[in-house]
């Protein structure tokens, strides 16, 4: 696969024209890049070399091994989810790979209770557990494609697994993000193919990693269908974060106010699960994006009304609601107090209960 259709989709998802990235690259680098430079690129005509390829990765905010890894992504499943989990542990994975082949494996029921129990169990366990037994089900599950929904099974546990790469990562777990849209193209399923991408968009949105990828991701979903539902909200509220990052105040607020518009209609009740957009999840979207944008008023209001309907056992997102007000007092100008705040909240909950996000979010206050 040549590099030129993602450098392609990746400038209109910032809205520049090629004359625009080619300006960028110059401004940022002193480079001589025209409009044709970038045309002969998206048509694939010449390749760009490393030193373009790392002025591509800064300016369109994308892993630079996702540029550079791009003409050898044509294997899909078989290969890569093996050859990346199967050290693990790979006696058990390989024994289970193959009994799938060779006894039918899970029924599609099966797969779809399997995904529910993971949705519920990613909200309270540490991401290293769950990487480890996602793994074993993503060898498992390659053994079964026959089916398109086993697709669609497919798309959303590597989907999960690929929250378990740090954001900041960047390759890992945008190349999953990448597979799991694949994976979603091939069940034929819009309601996967939008969800996988709009959990994307959120995950890199809200980390504050690969805006680039974030915006590509929550267009393609946006594009798909712009009928409300989770994966158009997660696509929404995604790209307000990269927005918010970047500094784009008004189209971050547009995009808040239509993922609250989306949420009316398409927000779920459930509390436990990663699948699920109760209302006090929604409002812990809009606290990090308020604190993002210094809107107090608006990031203390989410905050309280997030706090009132979180459940108990979620302890990690109360430290992330904790973390947000941190943000916001390193954000007014104490930066010292932020960071303390900050740090305090995450020493307050146990290690074991530390996700890769928090550690992202300390980061960003530190350098606030």
């Amino acid at each position: 696969m040549s590099v030129g259709p993602l450098i392609r989709d990746l400038r209109t998802a910032r809205g520049w024209s090629q004359g625009r990235l080619a300006q960028q690259i110059n401004e940022a680098f002193r480079t001589n890049v025209d409009r044709e430079y970038v045309s002969r690129w998206e048509r694939s005509k010449v390749r760009p070399g490393g030193f373009y390829l790392r002025c591509l990765s800064a300016v369109l905010d994308v892993p630079l091994a996702v540029l550079e890894g791009e003409m050898k992504r044509r294997t899909f499943l078989s290969d890569v989810a093996a050859t990346a989990i199967a050290p693990i542990v790979a006696s058990d994975l390989l024994a289970a790979g193959f009994g799938a082949r060779l006894h039918g494996g899970p029924t599609i029921d099966d797969w779809e209770q399997k995904l529910a129990t993971y949705g519920t169990e990613y909200m309270s366990l540490g991401a290293a557990d769950i990487q480890r037994r996602v793994s074993g089900e993503l060898v498992v599950v390659q053994q079964q494609l026959e089916h398109p929904r086993l697709w669609s099974v497919g798309a959303r546990l590597m989907t999960l697994y690929a929250k378990t790469f740090p954001g900041a990562d960047g390759s890992r777990a945008v190349n999953w993000y990448r597979l799991a849209a694949e994976a979603a193209d091939r069940s034929g399923d819009d309601q996967a193919r939008v969800w996988v991408r709009g959990r994307a968009a959120i995950a890199l949105g809200y980390e504050g990693a690969s805006l680039g990828m974030a915006d590509l991701f929550a267009d393609q979903a946006m594009g798909i269908s712009d009928k409300p539902s989770l994966g158009l909200l997660n696509a929404t509220m995604g790209k307000a974060h990269a927005a918010a990052l970047r500094g784009d105040r008004d189209t971050a607020r547009h995009l808040m106010d239509q993922g609250r518009r989306i949420f009316d209609s398409a927000g779920s009740y459930e509390e436990t699960s990663d699948y699920a957009v109760p209302w006090w999840r929604m409002n812990v979207f809009m606290s990090l994006l308020a604190a993002r944008l210094g809107d107090e008023g608006t990031a203390v209001g989410a905050q309280e009304a997030a706090r009132r309907e979180l459940p108990e056992s979620l302890p990690r997102f109360a430290t992330h609601l904790e973390m947000h007000r941190g943000l916001m007092i390193a954000r007014s100008g104490d930066r010292a107090g932020g960071v303390a705040y900050a740090r305090a909240a995450l020493d307050a909950l146990p290690p074991e209960k530390h996700s890769l996000t928090l550690r992202l979010l300390m980061s960003e206050v530190r350098s606030a």
